[in-house]
């Protein structure tokens, strides 16, 4: 049985996982400020209602490393960039939160003093205990790992409830529901599941860990401005995956 903390939040510290194409300008490349400021909006809603926020965001909408890997590029030089785009989207966030008044720290795992924080992991809840948003940059700090795997690992180190897997769509489903209109929305999936269908909700490294410590994660549409609220008061929101048959 899920606990219920203050002002009936079912959740108290998330971990919100985003694409780097939730920042992205058209044609899904590039930094739209105007998206950056979509998300901080929601996102102060959620820290309004009491909720620690931790943050980990992709790089997508900069640089994907498979590109390069598929021209030849060293598969560890391509996910060291990634990370560094992923850090450039941490600060675009940034901006955006603290333009609207959210305090804000950005950690990166690849240390680059001037501009981010060096990720540590009790600063990092201290910083959470204040009230600050924690956007964590630079993935796990090393190649070969997805910021899917950055998100459970880092969701795990701050002792978060949830990993939630913010998309454009409203869960997870048995196929593309842009493209497919008798596409079925799972409700509720186990971890297992999850890897034995091969769904996409996060890659299998990041859902065994979640599995392994028991870290539920929850998929929703982040576009929809009452369904991150609504799915941390507890109400049946998105496609929630744990170990409950």
């Amino acid at each position: 049985m899920t606990d219920t903390f203050e002002n009936g939040l079912i959740y108290k510290r998330i971990l919100l996982k985003l694409s780097g194409e939730a920042l992205a300008g058209e044609g899904g490349t590039g930094i739209d400020p105007t998206k950056a400021n979509d998300i901080a909006e929601r996102v102060k809603s959620v820290c309004s209602m009491g909720v620690d926020v931790a943050i980990v965001i992709g790089a997508g909408n900069l640089w994907r490393g498979s590109s390069g890997k598929h021209a030849g590029m060293d598969r560890a030089t391509a996910d060291y960039m990634g990370m560094l785009a992923t850090v450039m989207n941490a600060l675009a966030l940034m901006d955006a939160l603290e333009r609207i008044g959210v305090e804000t720290r950005v950690q990166s795992a690849v240390e680059m003093r001037s501009v981010a924080e060096p990720y540590i992991r009790r600063r990092a809840i201290r910083h959470l205990e204040k009230n600050r948003v924690v956007i964590f940059g630079g993935g796990t700090g090393n190649p070969y790992f997805s910021t899917d795997t950055a998100a459970a690992l880092r969701a795990m180190e701050i002792g978060a409830d949830v990993v939630i897997k913010a998309t454009k769509v409203d869960g997870v489903f048995d196929k593309d529901p842009v493209k497919f209109a008798d596409a079925k929305k799972f409700d509720h999936l186990t971890y297992i599941d999850t890897l034995n269908l091969r769904l996409e909700v996060m890659d299998s490294t990041a859902v065994s860990l979640c599995m392994e410590n028991k870290l539920p994660i929850l998929v929703l549409n982040l576009w929809d401005v009452e369904a991150l609220p609504n799915a941390l008061r507890g109400e049946a929101v998105g496609t929630l995956v744990n170990d409950e048959a």
